[in-house]
């Protein structure tokens, strides 16, 4: 039955032992994360997008999963929308063909995409980055060596950017952490320059407001219509009054006899209905004129 004195056993065939967990491949696992997609695990197609935490995508996959209005797992949760995406500006390897595409060694394959500026493979062993206002890729290697004198464009097309739009691709968990201030610092400056173009909006609006009711007295009174004709006075007296009642309540106010008194060329002393008592009361009446002594309503030295 074995231990008859020939064998020897070894301490593993007698005390059973905890195995120790399996460990991942590391170049495999970096190799899987940067040629296929974080949302359905298929192989990366074009257009490639990545989101705020610098995973990449099939853009069309994550189109169709915001279509079908699935939920997202959990390590893609954050994307609501397009707005949470961004197409990447890719550079294809020109060493890269279709027998790369197939299993083999990692060390003799090449990454589909590189570099633009030095020329560094995307493989996953060196650290990529990608801006968030225009997509670009490059290499962190080369972003660092030309920040000197370009910090403020992208090298490759010059579009500005800010230290919140660096994202750092398929990154650890230091970088993911650092990704979601960033996150957080590109959504609170967005939400300030919308909250200023509707204040700058809302004041043009009310000086546009304002030149307008400065303007309307000036059109108003300019506005007003002459006549163009001479002829036919008669005639465009009566339309002028019938096209304006306040006016024609004016005439008729008018032609009353008693505000003819008021007219300058009037006199108490030649209106036949005014009796003679009525007369005397002003200094048009004859009594008035022959006295010798002053008025005794104005006074009238009466100097020779």
């Amino acid at each position: 039955m074995g231990c008859d004195g020939g064998t020897i056993p070894k301490r593993d065939e007698l005390v059973r032992v905890k195995q120790k967990p399996e460990q991942k491949d590391k170049d495999a696992e970096r190799e899987f994360r940067w040629l296929h997609c974080a949302l359905t695990q298929q192989r990366l197609e074009e257009p490639i997008a990545m989101c705020s935490m610098g995973r990449l995508y099939s853009k069309l996959s994550v189109i169709e999963r915001l279509l079908e209005k699935e939920k997202m797992p959990e390590g893609s949760a954050h994307i609501r929308s397009l707005k949470d995406i961004k197409t990447l500006q890719l550079t294809p390897n020109p060493a890269f063909t279709d027998e790369d595409k197939t299993e083999g060694l990692l060390d003799t394959r090449h990454a589909p995409y590189i570099c633009k500026l030095i020329g560094l493979e995307m493989s996953g062993k060196f650290r990529f980055v990608a801006l968030w206002t225009c997509g670009c890729v490059m290499s962190e290697r080369a972003l660092k060596q030309i920040k000197g004198s370009m910090a403020s464009s992208c090298p490759l097309c010059q579009v500005p950017y800010s230290v919140e739009d660096v994202i750092v691709l398929n990154g650890n968990d230091e970088d993911l952490e650092l990704m979601k201030v960033k996150s957080e610092m590109r959504e609170a400056k967005r939400k300030s320059a919308k909250k200023d173009k509707k204040n700058s909006k809302k004041t043009e609006t009310e000086a546009s407001v304002k030149a307008e009711a400065k303007d309307e007295p000036a059109s108003t009174s300019k506005g007003v219509e002459k006549p163009t004709t001479t002829s036919s006075s008669s005639t465009s007296h009566k339309l002028k009054i019938v096209a304006n009642p306040k006016r024609l309540g004016a005439v008729n106010a008018m032609q009353d006899p008693e505000l003819k008194r008021l007219k300058t060329d009037f006199s108490v002393a030649k209106d036949p209905k005014a009796t003679d008592v009525y007369k005397s009361l002003f200094t048009s009446h004859k009594t008035d004129k022959e006295q010798e002594r002053a008025h005794w309503i104005t006074y009238n030295p009466f100097y020779n």
